[in-house]
């Protein structure tokens, strides 16, 4: 649905006088809706199974009470003038194709567009978004003479990587660079782009037949930003078999150890792991079992640092490691209430390490294989 609205961009010349247009959350909330408390974007009436995503002035209605969703459409008609755009198939720049097997989201004109910017014109591809074993710092090569480029292709870079986890690590890394980019920051980014101009269908996909299971994988890389030695994070949730959430962060604090780091890791990870319980419960999948009365069931986070289990679990090893925040104590809490569960996965296993370093193509194509990415040919 589309919100007719209109914008003023002139400066005026006399006193004008407007009525205010009833707010559309007042609307929403008299017809049954409520906000998500957890993402105030989602608007749910359970009753009928009704889920509305408001964005600015575009919204997103879905659910499988057909009656409801035509009701509710009448009365935001009835009040607002909005334009019915049928079934969801191009959203900001998010390309959707609906199957009864599932759905796929790809941002492939958006990243088309953005090359196009870029003025590469061979056909030479990228295996690689990023040449590993290569460390970046503000003095590299020299300042660049278009800054307002950079800027605009990292920024786009940013949100093409909504549906491109493959290229989370690098544009995090390139994106430290805004304020004074130079050369060789520059040449890192034109990489990034032929490898999307040879991976330019790539997206995700979500199965219909998929399981509600939720788990993790947590890693991080210590002292790797040879500026300042801070570590970087790296996270991806799956629910079944589809990456929901994923992130690349450096860590607010240099660790004095790499099991700090990956313990740092584990509680973004965690952190990230409750949002998403609360959501999943909000919209009718909650992760818990029904076994005489309701009980939680944790979440699997899969860590391949043993030291940072063990700090997790045992009193006497977290008396060693009183240097970290006491905010990263909470993970610890999570367990003892069966929210998280801690299991030992093998660095080759580890998932999450697509976003903490960068990787020769043999090892990147793995790890690209655990995210489920796709590629499809437009219809």
């Amino acid at each position: 649905m589309d919100v007719k609205n209109a914008f003023l961009n002139g400066d005026l010349k006399k006193k004008v006088y407007m009525k205010l247009p009833q707010d559309i959350l007042v609307l929403l909330i008299s017809l049954g809706f409520t906000s998500n408390p957890h993402e105030n974007a989602i608007f749910i009436r359970k009753s009928e199974r009704v889920l509305l995503l408001l964005y600015v002035d575009d919204m997103i209605i879905t659910g499988d009470d057909v009656d409801g969703i035509s009701d509710l459409k009448a009365s935001l008609h009835r009040t607002f003038e909005m334009k019915d755009l049928g079934s969801l198939s191009y959203f900001l720049g998010l390309e959707v194709i609906s199957t009864n097997d599932g759905i796929y989201l790809s941002q492939a004109k958006y990243a088309s567009d953005l090359l196009a910017r870029t003025g590469i014109t061979d056909s030479r591809t990228e295996s690689t978004p990023l040449e590993p074993n290569v460390r970046f710092t503000p003095i590299d090569g020299t300042v660049l003479d278009n800054l307002t480029l950079y800027r605009q292709l990292v920024g786009g870079l940013i949100y093409l990587s909504v549906t491109r986890p493959d290229i989370a690590y690098p544009v995090h890394v390139l994106s430290q660079f805004l304020s004074a980019p130079r050369t060789t920051h520059y040449a890192a980014v034109l990489r990034i782009f032929r490898y999307i101009k040879g991976t330019l269908f790539h997206g995700l996909y979500f199965s219909a037949h998929s399981s509600l299971s939720f788990q993790a994988y947590s890693d991080a890389d210590w002292a790797s930003d040879p500026t300042d030695r801070r570590s970087t994070t790296g996270y991806c949730l799956f629910l079944g078999d589809a990456l929901i959430s994923w992130r690349a962060k450096k860590q607010t604090f240099t660790a004095h150890s790499s099991t700090e780091a990956e313990y740092r890791a584990l509680a973004d990870t965690t952190t990230e792991v409750i949002s998403v319980r609360w959501l999943l419960e909000d919209l009718g999948a909650p992760q818990s079992l029904m076994i005489g009365f309701l009980m939680s069931s944790p979440t699997d986070v899969f860590c391949d640092n043993r030291s940072a289990i063990q700090i997790a679990h045992n009193d006497v090893f977290r008396e060693r490691t009183k240097h970290i925040e006491i905010n990263c104590h909470f993970v610890p809490q999570r367990i003892l209430i069966d929210v998280v569960h801690l299991i030992t996965v093998g660095t080759q296993d580890q998932t999450a390490d697509i976003f903490t370093k960068a990787h020769h193509p043999t090892r990147f194509r793995t790890l690209l294989s655990k995210l489920k990415l796709v590629s499809l040919a437009p219809t």
